[in-house]
């Protein structure tokens, strides 16, 4: 504080966009992928056929399940839509003698207890994929750890970017005129120009999708309100998430009302379409059915519900108005997920979510070029900085390298393999370690180029291979007008274009001969100190 308030902004700054920067560059490229989640989930599974008619699949769901587990303790539908592959099942059996009810065989992760029901009704026979829905869990739950962990190191991490963002804005004071300008070939103030251009051009995006992702996780990470009000986490679940009350099983058998005819009347009381369909005691007397509206149709991600006798079709309950507290925080973490928005708006998400990506890298390195004009000699770095510059090659080329493993791995892989999934998520990370590895051997140089390289090739190659080994090349989406798929090949090869180019950049690039800093120093006091000696 000695120096000024804009000094120790400036430091505050620079530390708190660098302890965390690798893990919020991992949410922002995550963040940015999962706003494509349900294209891409589309574009993982190319044997699919596009979802005409919504109701259609959940005709199929409805038949599949009454014919695979017609007296489950539950199902859950999730809708089909355009932009989905079809209508995803998960279902729970009765729980066997002795267990504790509410936990049937398997579980809703379990293989052998979801499907998928593809446009045409039937079940899919098509690859097994985490598809876009890795990307989308992984930019807060992060993979390979305990889920509370990751929350809490992404919550921190979200923290320190709310501060590097305000703190950036005090201590820029030119930011907005600098936006304006960029420098090409100046080192330093290169990287400066390009950050803050980065920064400035999707400031609002970045201060709402900060703010709002600790919206997301605020139970997590400032739980006393709860805990205050609420004797337990159930009356808290019960006020925000309301729900009509639990049935017992009669052990009467019943038939089920068709969910189409129960969905049709749902989307009239709700207002818009559906997007859930979930069925209690399936094939009992006491069968419920209960359908909430989908999230992507309004801004609050906390939507209405309504209920139904699965008999009869009769409607028993219906969602109360909520309060504002609870429209307030649906509203903000609907701001965050975007899942309200048209194509257009949802473009908007992508760009600024590429933007933000840019300014958290470019501020990483711009860390390790300012550094190393200032040490004695910049051949010779000390070690803190090495690590710091190996891990930027590890994260910033080494992690998109690894996410273009992956969509290789989805094409690639046998399509009966076991753990198929699985093993698409491995090779992602085993190609990133990989990449990892080779940052700290080679000469960063070396390491860059070649990752940058790699990965632009394999991007580029992706839609051509597209075009030839499925049905589903660019070309033919186009003229068929199926533009969510389209966009997926045509922003791969755009990126694989970009990244090409800035491989390119980096192999020529050829740094300016430069003395080490004790000889300038030096060269500076010789002749002050030549003028100070007394003549012979």
């Amino acid at each position: 504080m000695s120096q000024g308030f804009r000094q120790s902004q400036a430091l505050l700054h620079t530390w708190s966009g660098l302890l965390l920067g690798w893990v919020l560059f991992l949410v922002f490229v995550a963040g940015t992928i999962a706003f494509g989640r349900e294209a891409l989930n589309r574009w993982m599974r190319p044997e699919l056929p596009r979802v005409e008619q919504p109701l259609r699949a959940l005709d199929g769901a409805q038949r599949f399940l009454e014919a695979k587990v017609p007296d489950a303790k539950s199902w859950f539908i999730t809708m089909a839509n355009a932009r989905s592959p079809g209508a995803a099942l998960f279902w729970q059996p009765q729980p066997k003698p002795g267990e504790p009810r509410g936990r049937g065989r398997g579980g809703r992760g379990r293989r052998d207890t979801q499907a998928l029901i593809d446009a045409n009704g039937q079940v899919s026979t098509a690859r097994d994929t985490r598809g876009g829905e890795f990307f989308y869990r992984f930019h807060f739950d992060l993979h390979y750890m305990p889920v509370i962990w990751a929350r809490w190191l992404v919550g921190l991490a979200t923290m320190m970017m709310l501060v590097a963002i305000l703190s950036g804005i005090v201590t820029h004071k030119k930011i907005f005129r600098d936006f304006f300008t960029l420098r090409r070939g100046k080192g330093q103030r290169s990287w400066l120009d390009g950050h803050n251009a980065t920064a400035v051009l999707a400031l609002p995006f970045h201060l709402m999708i900060t703010y709002t992702g600790l919206v997301t996780l605020m139970a997590l990470l400032m739980p006393w309100a709860v805990v205050a009000n609420y004797a337990d986490e159930t009356g808290f679940s019960k006020t925000v998430f309301p729900q009509a009350e639990a049935v017992e099983r009669t052990g009467v058998a019943a038939p089920m009302v068709r969910l189409t005819d129960v969905v049709r009347d749902a989307e009239r009381r709700l207002g818009g379409p559906a997007g859930y369909v979930e069925v209690a005691e399936a094939g009992d007397r006491a069968q419920r059915i209960s359908v909430t509206r989908a999230a992507a149709s309004m801004l609050n991600t906390r939507p209405p519900r309504v209920t139904y006798d699965g008999t009869t079709g009769a409607l028993i309950w219906q969602s109360p108005p909520p309060g504002a507290a609870a429209v307030t925080a649906g509203a903000m973490i609907g701001l965050h997920a975007g899942r309200f928005a048209d194509p257009v708006t949802r473009w908007i998400y992508f760009l600024g979510g590429v933007a933000g990506s840019l300014m958290v890298a470019s501020g990483l390195v711009m860390w390790t070029v300012k550094r190393r004009e200032k040490l004695p000699d910049p051949t010779r770095p000390y070690l803190g900085f090495r690590v710091v510059e190996r891990l930027n090659i590890a994260f910033i080329a080494g992690f998109p390298l690894g996410t273009a493993a992956m969509l290789w791995a989805n094409r690639l892989l046998p399509a009966g393999m076991a753990d198929r999934a699985a093993w698409e998520v491995h090779w992602l990370f085993i190609v990133w370690g990989a990449a990892a590895v080779a940052g700290f051997i080679q000469t960063p140089k070396r390491a860059w180029a070649w990752q940058l390289a790699a990965t632009g090739l394999m991007l580029v190659m992706l839609p051509l291979f597209n075009m030839v080994a499925t049905r589903v090349g660019l070309p033919a989406t186009l003229m068929s007008g199926d533009w969510a798929l389209a966009s997926i090949d045509a922003v791969l090869l755009l990126f694989g274009i970009g990244y090409l180019a800035v491989a390119r950049r980096v192999s020529r690039y050829r740094p300016k001969a430069t003395r080490r800093r004790e000889s300038r120093v030096a060269a500076k006091i010789a002749p002050r100190r030549v003028a100070l000696e007394p003549a012979a």
